[in-house]
């Protein structure tokens, strides 16, 4: 892999907190960030396109995410995306050809001690450069299915559906 386009939605793995409202809010991508910070051996690009929790991502927006990655000139493309409705969008990027698409997010924000975010990228960076073309989940330490894999809210974590 020589260049990476790395998608971001927004999601948890965004999310900032404010002490002064109590509450959560997305962010700036924060992958950059991290990718600079571990020294990469590869050049990347960050394409913010949405800033949503997942759970208010519709049908319109797939369809952006869907056609912005679809218009990449590289083959390898990350996706940053909240947990709640990854699935669904992996779904549909499953129309898109010739390219190696991995979704993944965070369970808790990139930008606190302790997230599963930088453990969550390595794995997805991993399976980029492991994977044939077709689209991929890279959660909880699997590369998962889109086709066979659910979120369990209740554990907080991917498993086989």
């Amino acid at each position: 892999m020589n260049h990476l386009s790395i998608v971001t939605t927004g999601g948890t793995i965004d999310k900032i907190y404010f002490d002064d409202k109590s509450e959560y809010q997305i962010g700036a991508p924060y992958i950059g960030e991290v990718l600079h910070q571990l020294g990469v051996a590869f050049a990347f690009d960050v394409i913010p396109i949405l800033r949503k929790d997942s759970l208010h991502i519709t049908d319109d927006d797939r369809e952006l995410i869907r056609r912005t990655i679809a218009q990449q000139p590289h083959r390898h493309v990350l996706v940053t995306h909240g947990t709640d409705t990854m699935v669904e969008t992996a779904r549909v990027l499953q129309s898109v050809s010739g390219k190696v698409i991995v979704l993944t997010g965070a369970l808790n924000p990139a930008r606190f001690q302790g997230s599963d975010a930088v453990f969550n990228i390595g794995c997805a960076i991993g399976a980029l450069q492991s994977s044939p073309d077709g689209v991929y989940i890279a959660m909880n330490g699997r590369i998962w299915n889109p086709q066979t894999v659910r979120k369990n809210r209740t554990a907080n974590r991917f498993e086989a559906s």
